[in-house]
C-alpha cells in the first residue's frame, strides 16, 4: 500500500500522542525513535518530513493551541479528553492555523484521524471544535 499524506498524519498522531503521555525536551531523538521502530517500510523524505512538521509544529506551539481550544471546547477542560483526541484537535487546529491547507480538508483529515484512533463517539466533538474555529477564523 502507496504511503499518503493521510498515512503521515496518522504518523504524527501517533507521536503527538506518544509525547502527550511521555513528555520530551528532545523531539527530534524521539522522532528518530519513532521511525527507527516502524515495522512497516520506511516513509519516504517527503512523508517523513510531513509528518515531522506537524509534530514539532504542534510541540513547539503548545501553548498557543492550547490556548485556542480551551474557549472553543465551551465548558470542557482540553485535559478531560483523551489523548488521542487531545493530539487530533491539537494538530487540526496547527493545521489551519500555520499551513494553508484547506480548513475542510483539515477538519475531513482530522474527523478521519480520530474516528480511526478512537471511537465513533469523538468524531462530534472533534468536528464541532474544529468547525467552530473555522467559522470563527474564515
Amino acid at each position: 500500500m502507496e504511503a499518503t499524506r493521510r498515512t503521515a498524519r496518522e504518523w504524527a498522531i501517533q507521536m503527538l500522542t506518544a509525547a502527550d503521555l511521555n513528555p520530551t525536551d528532545d523531539v527530534p531523538a524521539m522522532m528518530a525513535e519513532f521511525w527507527n521502530n516502524m515495522v512497516e517500510s520506511k516513509p519516504s523524505s517527503g512523508l517523513r518530513a510531513f509528518s515531522e512538521e506537524r509534530v514539532a509544529g504542534v510541540l513547539s506551539s503548545l501553548a498557543e493551541l492550547d490556548g485556542t481550544l480551551g474557549p472553543l471546547l465551551e465548558n470542557w477542560d482540553l485535559y478531560r479528553l483523551g489523548t488521542v483526541e487531545r493530539a487530533v484537535l491539537r494538530m487540526g487546529l496547527w493545521e489551519m492555523m500555520k499551513t494553508d491547507v484547506p480548513k475542510p480538508v483539515v477538519i475531513n483529515e482530522a474527523v478521519d484521524l480520530v474516528n480511526w484512533f478512537s471511537s465513533p463517539k469523538s468524531r462530534t466533538i472533534v468536528n464541532g471544535v474544529l468547525d467552530r474555529y473555522a467559522k470563527q477564523n474564515p
